[in-house]
């Protein structure tokens, strides 16, 4: 569905990337010339059923085809693949097809969430519908199939990042149990996976991301404007994860951020990442703090 990419550019696999965070990430990865692999399952809006409806139940514009249209457009090469991450045949074809084009993988950002209409209702989870459930096979076990792939690939070549898209709902309260614990759950995949590929030259990192500029958080405005008009006025654009990422593969200490759960507008500043120039604000004082890195073992 694309070409195979620049000779020697670094390759990264942005999953769920139709529309949304994963979108702008792969959009942010383009922006650095890499050649960016992007999965969904629309191959015309609202195509993904339910998975592709606001909270006002209209239709999300994007496609794969669109993003990797988009990461080319912006100075990288866009492959666009689609995949159901809570399908495993067809994630093992995702990895075995960049195994083939490019022998190698440099980042892969676990974005692929399955996202329930309810998801900001002000209602208790038992008078919500069971099936926002889903958040636990595709959000949480989908990174972990996906991050055992890209493992494999990145040992062998002693190289790489596994990067989790998380949140301070990982910590705080915030959108019911269901939620919270996929993005916890993201994070300790970080620190766990992050003990097991010590030293081999691969890290794992968690990136609890601000409030983003995405079709489905412009509807949430309007939806619920008391909630997040304030938020969106230093909204992160979604690339800016993406530029922090490569700079966390690329710092003198990767090693010591491997396993942490970071604060994306936080690490940028160290990092001396920005977005389009600004600065974002940390929600820490607000929302909460990470878990420090914890160094016991037990086996």
């Amino acid at each position: 569905m694309a070409g195979d990419g620049a000779a020697g550019a670094r390759v990264a696999l942005v999953t769920g990337a139709s529309r949304g965070a994963g979108r702008g990430i792969a959009r942010g990865f383009g922006e650095l010339g890499y050649t960016v692999y992007v999965t969904g399952r629309s191959t015309v809006s609202g195509s993904a059923k339910g998975w592709a409806k606001g909270w006002d139940g209209s239709v999300l514009p994007g496609t794969v085809q669109e993003t990797a249209d988009e990461v080319t457009a912006a100075g990288g090469t866009g492959n666009a693949v689609l995949c159901d991450h809570g399908d495993d045949a067809q994630v093992a074809s995702l990895f075995e097809r960049i195994a083939r084009d490019h022998g190698r993988l440099d980042v892969l950002v676990n974005n692929a969430t399955f996202i329930h209409h309810q998801l900001i209702e002000k209602r208790p989870f038992w008078e919500k519908e069971l099936a926002a459930v889903g958040i636990l096979d595709v959000g949480l076990r989908s990174a972990y199939v996906a991050s055992w792939h890209a493992a494999r690939m990145m040992v062998a070549q002693g190289s790489g990042i596994i990067a989790f898209g998380s949140s301070f709902g990982g910590s705080c309260y915030m959108h019911g149990p269901a939620y919270g614990a996929q993005k916890a759950g993201l994070d300790k995949f970080a620190h766990d996976m992050a003990h097991d590929l010590h030293g081999t030259g691969v890290i794992a990192v968690s990136v609890w991301m601000g409030p983003l500029v995405t079709e489905r958080s412009l509807i949430a405005r309007q939806t619920n404007p008391e909630q997040y008009e304030g938020f969106l006025e230093t909204a992160e654009n979604p690339e800016f994860t993406a530029h922090i990422i490569d700079a966390i593969d690329r710092a003198p200490d990767r090693e010591a951020l491997s396993g942490q759960t970071l604060i994306g507008a936080e690490i940028a500043r160290t990092l001396g990442v920005t977005d389009r120039g600004h600065e974002r604000p940390s929600y820490r004082a607000m929302l909460g703090s990470p878990r420090p890195k914890n160094p016991a073992a037990v086996y």
